[in-house]
């Protein structure tokens, strides 16, 4: 099925995807030079080491190259791809072996917003803080996070994910899911306080 936006022969396409699957490497290549960038802003929402980003990247596309077989063209192929990509970030969290929580990519703009009024803090002269300069901020906060919340902020404000969806994909109990998300706000909420006072003069 082929949504708007899509052709035929594009990457996307079922005809692409045909091609990947018979083992196509120049379609392989096409693959990652289209989806790449956006798949490794993807990987810095939960790894903002940018090595670690990459790692998770590769793992994903050697998935991907596995695993092309299985997809049976039911959703759009960016959005497998995405799928695939969160799932080697969270494995590569994992695997460090830390009890900590994960940071985010600037959407917590809601988490942050009923510390203060954050997004209505003034800047200058009583003037809103310019958008950009806010989810900046935050971007960089959540980075700093402990990996557990990092994750689940990012998963719940940035994803859209449901609680239970969350739950299920970090093997977790849907209590600690909420525990984690209230903690990791109120961390975020903690930082970025001081932050946002040095903006208004």
């Amino acid at each position: 099925m082929i949504s708007d936006g899509e052709t035929r022969n594009g990457v996307n396409g079922p005809d692409f995807v045909s091609r990947l699957q018979r083992g196509d490497e120049l379609a392989f290549e096409e693959l990652v030079r289209a989806h790449g960038p956006r798949m490794l802003a993807v990987a810095k929402r939960y790894l903002p080491q940018e090595s670690d980003a990459q790692d998770a990247l590769q793992d994903a596309f050697i998935s991907v190259a596995r695993g092309i077989h299985a997809f049976a063209g039911d959703s759009l192929l960016g959005t497998w791809l995405h799928r695939i990509v969160v799932n080697a970030a969270l494995m590569r969290i994992r695997a460090r072996g830390r009890r900590s929580e994960t940071p985010t990519d600037g959407a917590t703009l809601e988490a942050a917003s009923d510390a203060r009024g954050v997004t209505h803090s003034p800047s200058h002269a009583g003037e809103p803080m310019a958008r950009a300069e806010l989810r900046r901020l935050v971007r960089d906060e959540v980075a700093r996070l402990p990996d557990s919340y990092r994750v689940v902020l990012v998963l719940r404000d940035l994803e859209g994910q449901d609680l239970r969806e969350i739950a299920v994909l970090l093997d977790v109990g849907l209590t600690t899911v909420k525990m984690r998300l209230h903690h990791g706000r109120r961390a975020l909420r903690a930082a970025l306080e001081p932050r946002l006072a040095s903006k208004v003069l």
